[in-house]
């Protein structure tokens, strides 16, 4: 493998430091994804709507100015491509829908700006389900997406085309969305990390409702130190969110170290009697020892979240109303039918079920606070099930438990989603068919800093991160010899 082929291969902390030392052009970088995009995407189709002229544009602007000793950023040199829910300037963002195949926004959403002002060079887009719903990545736009470590099998949602680009090693970086979990399942179910952040964390704009909690935006890579990263440049306040905390990012990265000596960590096979795949929990079951190895002390206990299903539907079921029903009145043939039926369910809420859903939200919000009180960090499955067929739209049972909706199979994900709380996903290890699974980390309120700082300790003493999907391990460039 030659040297442009092994960039694609270092992390975004060691690409930058390459670049910052001028030991690397950024136009080698660049020059590097993009060749093993143009070798690996046309099977996984995970990056869409690429700008190659304009990041090797882009790159050859931030090498003239670090010839002159001037620093274009701290994710300088460092490729990107930007999730197509989110808007991008002079960049086609098509939600994954017919209806926007054709969009150019004249704008960036906050997060994109804020990346790219930091000097993420944008390759790009990311594919993702129509509109984002579902966590397996199709839509009639631009197909299915493909899991790079089972091409037949789904590579979750609806953040998928960035952890597939992630696992792929065509991007050091990507960043994503999560209401239901679509920062979390795709990172399970490629091997990489996403970290789903504490609403207000990661300002949204635009937004029409400046309030909204339910989803996040936030970063994902392939370490958590990378992932800490991405966090310290898009984390930070702005006016415009009006959940938006008042903390600058900076303080993400350099990641500093902790001793976890003592600390107690709650854990949950099934987060109050969910259906979970064997294989999932006995992946999971061989991870915790090393949370002993850590000196932490690990419990097998959990608060009870048997009814935040129920809230997460009404809760949900009311963004889809809306957020949709314009849409689908303007457009009726061109919505898939799963948010045609979500948001019918939004429309047909009464004041009543709306009110019971967040009076039931704040208080599995104050008990599982009071929970956490004596157990600083809570652990527990990403997702229920492996990677499925890339066939099917989603599983319609667990272990024998039927799904009553195409959102059901994903409640490891969704119960934690309404708590407001920090949450990532880790590579924990793979299946006997080799198939990652990942471990969720769930912070305090508003603790990202400490997530990161336990899913990196046991990142270090497992380095599942590191195994490279079978058959793109030896990719090679045109360069190459």
């Amino acid at each position: 493998m030659g040297l442009s082929s092994e960039l694609c291969f270092l992390t975004a902390v060691e690409l930058r430091g390459l670049v910052r030392r001028r030991d690397v052009s950024v136009t080698e970088v660049v020059a590097a994804h993009l060749d093993r995009i143009g070798q690996v995407n046309p099977t996984l189709n995970a990056i869409v709507s690429l700008v190659d002229d304009r990041a090797r544009e882009i790159a050859g602007t931030q090498d003239a100015l670090l010839a002159k000793g001037t620093d274009p950023g701290p994710l300088a040199g460092l490729p990107i491509a930007h999730k197509d829910l989110f808007d991008t300037q002079g960049i086609r963002t098509t939600h994954g829908s017919p209806i926007h195949a054709d969009n150019v926004p004249t704008r960036n959403a906050l997060i994109v700006e804020r990346s790219q002002r930091a000097g993420a060079i944008p390759l790009g887009k990311t594919n993702t389900p129509e509109f984002g719903v579902g966590s397996h990545t199709f839509n009639p736009v631009f197909g299915h997406t493909r899991n790079p470590h089972a091409q037949d099998r789904t590579c979750g949602g609806s953040s998928g085309g960035a952890a597939v680009a992630l696992a792929a090693r065509m991007l050091p970086i990507a960043d994503g969305s999560d209401t239901g979990g679509s920062l979390r399942n795709p990172a399970s179910f490629c091997n990489v990390v996403g970290l789903r952040t504490t609403p207000g964390r990661v300002p949204i704009w635009p937004n029409v409702d400046p309030w909204a909690s339910l989803g996040v935006q936030g970063p994902m890579g392939r370490t958590v130190d990378d992932v800490a990263l991405l966090l310290s440049v898009i984390a930070g306040p702005d006016e415009r969110s009006a959940l938006s905390i008042e903390v600058p990012g900076d303080n993400f990265f350099p990641l500093p170290e902790r001793d976890f000596e003592g600390v107690r960590l709650a854990w949950s096979r099934d987060i109050g009697g969910l259906p979970v795949e064997r294989d999932v929990r006995d992946v999971l079951t061989r991870a915790l020892p090393t949370f002993d190895i850590l000196g932490a002390r690990v419990d097998e206990t959990f608060p009870d979240l048997s009814d935040a299903g129920e809230v997460f539907h009404v809760l949900r079921a009311l963004v889809f109303a809306a957020g949709f029903r314009a849409i689908i009145e303007a457009n009726p043939d061109k919505v898939k039918q799963t948010i045609v039926w979500n948001t019918e369910i939004g429309l047909a809420l009464s004041a009543r079920d709306v009110v019971a859903a967040n009076r039931r939200r704040g208080e599995l919000y104050h008990q599982v606070r009071e929970f956490m009180q004596d157990y600083e960090f809570l652990l527990c499955p990403v997702t229920q099930v492996l990677p499925f067929p890339l066939d099917w739209e989603y599983p319609t049972e667990i272990e024998g438990v039927e799904m009553a909706s195409y959102i059901d199979w994903m409640q490891s994900c969704s119960r934690i989603s309404i708590l407001g709380l920090p949450a990532i996903s880790v590579p924990a290890g793979f299946s006997a068919e080799g198939l990652p699974v990942g471990l969720q980390i769930v912070g305090r309120h508003g603790d990202e800093l400490g997530v990161l700082q336990l899913a990196r300790a046991f990142e270090r003493a497992t380095e599942h991160w590191r195994q490279v999907p079978a058959g793109l391990d030896t990719v090679k460039t045109d360069g190459d010899t």
